[in-house]
């Protein structure tokens, strides 16, 4: 049995570093994982380890907008529709990767993992192929200091989710960066970070209220009423730099992709959000 596990979220959210974080993690424990760069406007320099699979060696963004004169976008599309109609490339690729972790470093143009068919199509054509995959889909950290923002990335989270089809596991990267001084007490910070976390709708009613123009109320409560009828995302913190953060998580993924079934089931431990606050002090709630 083969195992895959699709890394998304917005650019900048922290994917490569979580990838080779993971790589190195299971490496520690004697498991063997292998890195599929999916993002052919990246180059092996972006990573720490040599990616066993890589895109661009069938096709590059920078090579596609030469050639095509295409767009970012546009190219990047092209790319993918380009791996869809060459599958046995990627098959020859896979095939020698048995019992093994693949952690796939997916690009960070959110339109593919919410609306786009391009990944489904990937997804499905590796599930035929007999690998059980999963999807982690990041937001950093840094949306927390907006609510509106991170509520926009809420939403993209359910939209990969119900385009992805797949088990899925949201995480909120870069807690190390969130600060232990915010000046509001151990027990208020936590409580707010378990409302972010949780994904309490009524944090986009409170703050963005108001400072925005009343037009937009009926909105907000829209937005905040899907949320709610979907209850769909919450969030899991994670910490690259705390080994603890990233094997509670890897628990997480295991007990989704069903991990050595074989093996005696083990579900995954609870993680403390309170864990995440002892930081340093880059960011700090309102």
């Amino acid at each position: 049995m083969r195992y895959a596990v699709l890394v998304a979220g917005p650019a900048g959210s922290g994917k490569s570093t979580f990838c080779t974080a993971l790589l190195t993690h299971l490496a520690t424990m004697k498991r063997t994982a292998h890195l599929f760069n999916l993002d052919p406007a990246i180059g092996p320099s972006e990573y720490h380890v040599q990616p066993s699979i890589d895109i661009r060696e069938l096709i590059s963004l920078e090579d596609v907008m030469e050639e095509m004169e295409l767009g970012p976008n546009g190219g990047l599309v092209y790319c993918f529709e380009y791996l869809l109609q060459n599958l046995d490339w990627l098959d020859d690729e896979i095939g020698d990767y048995d019992n093994d972790y693949i952690i796939i470093d997916c690009p960070g143009q959110i339109e593919l993992y919410t609306h786009h068919p391009l990944l489904p199509k990937l997804i499905s054509h590796l599930s035929i192929q007999s690998i059980r995959i999963c999807a982690v889909y990041l937001l950093e950290s840094q949306f927390m200091e907006d609510r509106s923002k991170f509520f926009a990335g809420v939403m993209s989270a359910m939209s990969a989710m119900v385009n992805l089809e797949v088990p899925h596991l949201n995480l909120i990267s870069k807690m190390d960066l969130v600060s232990k001084k915010s000046g509001k007490g151990t027990g208020m910070r936590k409580a707010l970070i378990e409302r972010y976390m949780e994904t309490d709708p009524l944090l986009l009613v409170d703050e963005p209220h108001s400072r925005t123009n009343p037009k937009f109320h009926a909105l907000n409560q829209a937005i905040v009423q899907l949320i709610e009828d979907h209850n769909m995302v919450q969030f899991l913190p994670l910490d690259v730099t705390d080994e603890d953060s990233l094997q509670g998580i890897l628990e997480h993924i295991d007990y989704m992709l069903q991990y050595g079934e074989d093996e005696e089931p083990k579900e995954p431990n609870d993680m403390d959000d309170g864990d995440f606050v002892e930081g340093d002090d880059e960011v700090e709630f309102d």
